[in-house]
């Protein structure tokens, strides 16, 4: 058999990451059913964020060796022919079609019960729930976004101009940007009046708001990584795949939060109205 492939694509060598990305998620997951229940361990209660603490540290963990073989594969194998970044460009789009079928969910949840569709909500918000004010710290976490994804562009049109240290900058910009937005959705959940458990429009509204913030956390990192990658000049004007995924997914990430700001702190929060119960 000849040592070299007769084909355009990327056998992947045997990795551990798949089946250690899986356990890590299963961590965090028991570890976020135990903060949301206050479980106590070993006689412990009020552990706080304790308990997500190995499950994050491990999907971390599995991030960072995960990414290098990858950018290992790129950069010093040479494995990604046109064929196989074809194939990592298609993977990020299906990646990011299932991540809006995952906020449609949500938004699902909570047009069902703002809109009257659920017999047993009488009015919305219900009673008892204050909203938070949309024109506060959600606009102010809104012009940082759409910011974001004009810094964003920007290392983009650095990247594809080869100026790969001017790229870098920006990329760190808009992951400052993306840590400023996370800081501040923090005290915005700290200065609400209402728990995930008090009810219909706290839980969808804290799942909805929630995952949005894990995903630009994990958004966040993405940058952070290409940032560096850009920095040792693993970018070219013709091939910077991984800073695409980045860039779509941040786009995406922006374009939920416009769909969030709009109707679940603005236009389904503030007026109360009554249905038919």
């Amino acid at each position: 058999m000849s040592a070299h492939a007769k084909h355009p694509f990327h056998m992947v060598d045997p990795s551990p990451w798949p089946a250690l990305g899986a356990f890590s998620a299963l961590i965090l997951a028991i570890g976020a059913i135990m903060y949301f229940h206050n479980v106590p361990v070993l006689g412990m209660e009020d552990l706080g964020i304790i308990p997500l603490i190995p499950g994050f540290a491990l999907v971390i963990m599995t991030m960072a060796y995960w990414w290098r073989d990858v950018v290992r594969e790129s950069v010093v194998q040479k494995a990604h022919t046109e064929a196989v970044n074809h194939g990592l460009r298609f993977g990020m789009v299906l990646f990011i079609a299932s991540e809006v079928m995952f906020f449609v969910a949500f938004f699902w949840a909570f047009f069902h019960n703002s809109l009257g569709f659920s017999t047993s909500t009488l009015q919305w918000p219900p009673a008892g729930i204050t909203p938070l004010e949309a024109w506060d710290l959600p606009f102010y976490n809104t012009v940082i976004l759409l910011t974001s994804g004009g810094t964003a562009t920007r290392a983009h049109i650095f990247v594809e101009e080869g100026n790969n240290k001017a790229a870098a900058r920006w990329i760190f910009i808009t992951a400052a940007l993306g840590a400023l937005f996370l800081g501040l959705q923090v005290m915005e959940y700290m200065h609400a009046e209402f728990s995930l458990s008090d009810g219909i429009y706290p839980s969808t509204f804290y799942m909805a708001t929630g995952f949005h913030g894990f995903h630009v956390f994990v958004g966040t990192i993405f940058l952070i990584v290409c940032g560096f990658r850009a920095k040792n000049n693993h970018f070219t004007p013709h091939k910077h795949v991984g800073f695409q995924a980045a860039a779509w997914y941040w786009h995406f990430v922006d374009v939920v939060w416009l769909f969030l700001f709009v109707w679940v702190y603005w236009l389904l929060a503030l007026p109360v109205r009554t249905f038919g119960g």
